[in-house]
């Protein structure tokens, strides 16, 4: 019997994962099929039961669903617990579901691809104080790297989060831009910038150390006006598409057994968001 995997969330029908999961089943001679699933707040304790009574082998989950889908779940792991975000649910054999978060290691990764590492980043900052931020923040953590600044348009939630890490400071983000220039690696999750929707920077990285390694999880467009003057500036920027690759690829090993191939994935992406 074919299996299916599905993606859901509001709104979905802008999701790549359909493309990159079919795509990877294919190459790995799969049958299988990956499909996205419109699923509105006040349908999702309905979505979950549907999806296991028909069948659903596994999904992942996307805004904004990530934390309002645990209690759902009959098992979360420790990572997602900590982050209080749910991105990939398992159906087991015994029919239970496990629910995981992929978003940070598939970070790490992307960040390890292009040369990251923990003695050369030194201290870091992350922008924002959402799922996303927790989830790249204990990620980068439990990678060893560290000390973790956050900053947040709220201080109150960047020293909530804060409070989560061995190493942890919060900055209002006047007081981030003004030290700006002593971090190794400045990670942008917040929405702005995406989908050319909202323009502005959260943050003025004109006064990066040069070489500083700029991230922003934002995959379209594929240069965000913030990681644009970080590259003007000297910085060495990443864009999202390296982590939306391997959190996908992170839940594809779940399901399947196999990692698939992330670097013919991440330039099919790439080329693809360019040329819209």
């Amino acid at each position: 019997m074919k299996k299916w995997y599905a993606v859901i969330g509001d709104p979905i029908a802008q999701s790549m994962s359909p493309t990159m999961h079919d795509a990877w089943f294919r190459e790995n001679g799969i049958e299988a099929t990956y499909i996205p699933i419109h699923v509105k707040v006040d349908q999702l304790e309905e979505a979950v039961a549907s999806l296991k009574r028909l069948g659903c082998s596994g999904w992942n989950v996307t805004v904004p669903h990530k934390h309002a889908i645990i209690p759902f779940l009959d098992q979360v792991d420790e990572e997602a617990r900590r982050m209080g975000a749910v991105n990939t649910v398992k159906v087991l054999e015994d029919g239970s579901l496990f629910g995981t978060n992929t978003d940070g290691r598939g970070f790490v990764r992307s960040l390890l691809e292009i040369g990251g590492n923990q003695k050369e980043v030194g201290e870091l900052l992350i922008i924002g104080a959402g799922g996303a931020a927790a989830g790249i923040s204990f990620a980068l953590e439990s990678a060893g790297f560290g000390p973790i600044t956050v900053t947040n348009r709220t201080i109150e939630k960047a020293r909530e989060m804060s409070e989560s890490f061995i190493e942890g400071n919060a900055l209002s983000l006047d007081d981030a831009q003004s030290e700006i220039g002593k971090f190794g690696l400045i990670v942008q999750t917040t929405s702005v910038g995406m989908n050319f929707a909202q323009s502005g920077i959260p943050l003025d990285p004109t006064r990066i150390t040069e070489g500083a390694i700029v991230a922003d999880i934002i995959y379209n467009p594929l240069e965000t006006e913030f990681l644009r003057h970080a590259r003007v500036a000297g910085g060495k920027t990443m864009n999202g598409v390296g982590m939306f690759v391997h959190q996908g690829a992170l839940a594809f090993e779940l399901w399947t057994g196999i990692y698939p191939d992330t670097k013919k994935m991440i330039q099919t992406i790439s080329t693809e968001l360019g040329g819209k």
